[in-house]
């Protein structure tokens, strides 16, 4: 079963059955230590892309927001069984040119990293993918806010949503996550590993 390690902010790491590791948005906290197959950066704001943060095996490939997004397009990469589908993101503080987010299909789970966004058009149709995971920042400053982000997991249906990037310059802010109204809420502190 695959489980995902939160490192705080907008980071977390995911892990596949057979021992695979999958870093996105390498940044906050600590978790560093398990060498990466795969590293996911949805775009390169200095808080999503420290990827010399984390331990890499040989062949470790890094998958930039540039790579995911050619020629104004979303890309899907097939990385062996490991699915990343690049959806769109962005806000007033993020343009769409520049940023993504990812659907990471991992041991048949789906997990949504939203990377920095506000709603998009392109949720409308999430909840046809049967989304297993969603994380989605909600910090009112760089994305959108408590009640915008609570939406956006109403429309995208995810089986679980998690509350990431709360409260700039923070790894986590208990008090946020708990205000946040989105059904089917997981708070996952800094530090804490779930199976998926």
């Amino acid at each position: 079963m695959a489980k995902l390690y939160y490192q705080g902010h907008g980071s977390f790491r995911l892990t596949a059955s057979d021992g695979r590791v999958v870093y996105v948005d390498p940044y906050a906290g600590e978790g560093y230590d398990a060498p990466a197959d795969y590293i996911l950066v949805t775009h390169q704001h200095g808080d999503h892309n420290q990827v010399q943060l984390c331990a890499k095996k040989p062949g470790c490939r890094v998958i930039s927001n540039a790579e995911a997004l050619k020629d104004g397009a979303h890309q899907t990469i097939e990385l062996d069984d490991i699915t990343v589908e690049a959806v769109e993101a962005g806000n007033k503080n993020h343009s769409p040119k520049e940023c993504v987010g990812y659907i990471i299909t991992i041991d048949g789970k789906k997990v949504y990293a939203a990377g920095d966004t506000s709603k998009t058009a392109p949720m409308d149709a999430f909840a046809s993918k049967g989304l297993n995971w969603a994380l989605l920042p909600m910090d009112g400053v760089y994305n959108m806010g408590l009640e915008e982000a609570a939406e956006c997991a109403r429309i995208i249906k995810a089986k679980h949503n998690i509350p990431i990037h709360m409260k700039p310059g923070a790894l986590f802010d208990r008090a946020i996550a708990e205000a946040w109204a989105a059904p089917d809420k997981v708070i996952v502190e800094p530090g804490r590993e779930i199976d998926l």
